[in-house]
């Protein structure tokens, strides 16, 4: 629909603006490509190739459509390289090792990646004059949780238990270290981070996450194994989250400073929902199927039961609000996989009618950035 490429949305900043993406083959990733190409910006990415199969990135063919570069954010040189060539005004860092059952298996690379791979892209990015605005998305997990009923807030202590939401708490602490120390003068280019909640949405196929097992299980008949059905997270869709770093960017391109710092970008209170309520809403709107627990004596890495975000800040100073309750989240995700499965290679248009449903009904509830 034209909603999506109207000049209004986001005050009509990305509009031939050139855009640097890390990670931006990846599930969030590929979303965010997806609509800032429909904005009509020029954007380069930088990342990883995709590691599913399928992937939303290749479903979508968004190579074709964009300055498209395969490497590794902990390659500082080669990252330099390619941010400099393409001259961004805007960049969004997305690029990271996402699971927290994988830092287990994996801390070294996660730090590496998640730590030094945020230093690494804001690095490069002062050293390239045009970039004028920064986004650094890390994780509601970048909190020191302590499994209590408050939200957390911007201004509470990192931390992490498991290796994934320390290096998403220390990733925290470098962008703010770099913030003050390197971008502090009027002419720098404003630096900010995004921290979202769980994050469910059509062309997400990682393992260990609950919507993606789902439909792994479901598309193949079997039951769903969930791990721990009573964690309570906070669940949007996608393009909460993605939205959020659009708009938050335009603010901190045409209004600098003013908008630097933390943002969570969290869902409403009614989207802190147990991970079994996930499971059974699935399950209603795909029409059959089931789930189970793990087999007895398996063994599973302590994982937070409880978390949820306060995104009052984000309310009163970026006027950004979620568009989709939790169950709306739910049934636009579960409709997208339902229908991919029915007919493979429909990717492009569920995700263009997604898009354009979300776009539709955050103009009709008045969102600041439709405005």
């Amino acid at each position: 629909m034209t909603a999506l490429t109207e000049s209004r949305l986001f005050g009509g900043i990305y509009t031939g603006r050139r855009v640097f993406i890390t990670g931006h083959t990846g599930f969030k990733g590929s979303w965010l490509t997806y609509w800032l190409l429909a904005l009509g910006a020029e954007v380069t990415g930088y990342a990883l190739e995709p590691d599913t199969t399928p992937s939303l990135f290749t479903e979508l063919k968004l190579d074709a459509r964009m300055d498209h570069h395969i490497g590794d954010v902990r390659d500082l040189a080669h990252l330099r390289s390619v941010m400099t060539a393409s001259s961004p005004e805007i960049v969004l860092h997305l690029a990271a090792q996402p699971l927290v059952r994988l830092s287990y298996d994996e801390p070294v690379a996660t730090f590496e990646t998640n730590v030094m791979g945020s230093v690494n892209v804001l690095e490069a990015a002062r050293d390239c004059p045009t970039v004028r605005a920064i986004v650094n998305v890390t994780s509601d997990k970048c909190y020191q949780n302590r499994e209590w009923e408050f939200a957390y807030r911007e201004n509470d202590a990192m931390g992490g238990y498991d290796p994934y939401s320390a290096s998403k708490g220390a990733a925290e602490i470098v962008t703010a270290a770099y913030r003050q120390s390197f971008f502090g003068s009027e002419a720098a280019a404003a630096v900010a981070s995004g921290r979202a909640g769980n994050v469910i949405g059509g062309g997400d196929w990682a393992l260990d996450r609950i919507v993606p097992d789902c439909v792994r299980a479901l598309s193949a008949g079997e039951p769903i194994v969930v791990r721990n059905p009573d964690a309570v997270r906070p669940w949007q869709h996608v393009l909460e989250p993605v939205g959020a770093y659009l708009w938050l960017a335009s603010r901190l391109f045409t209004q600098g400073h003013a908008f630097e710092g933390a943002w969570n970008f969290g869902p409403a209170a009614s989207g802190n929902l147990t991970v079994g309520e996930v499971v059974e809403a699935v399950l209603a709107e795909w029409g059959e199927g089931s789930w189970t627990g793990p087999a007895a004596g398996t063994h599973n890495p302590h994982e937070a039961r409880f978390l949820k975000l306060d995104c009052s800040k984000a309310a009163d100073l970026l006027d950004w609000r979620p568009v989709w309750d939790a169950p709306r989240a739910l049934q636009m995700t579960t409709q997208w996989y339902r229908d991919f499965y029915r007919e493979v290679g429909l990717a492009e248009g569920l995700t263009s009618r997604c898009l354009a449903e979300y776009v539709a009904d955050a103009a009709d509830a008045g969102a600041a950035w439709t405005l």
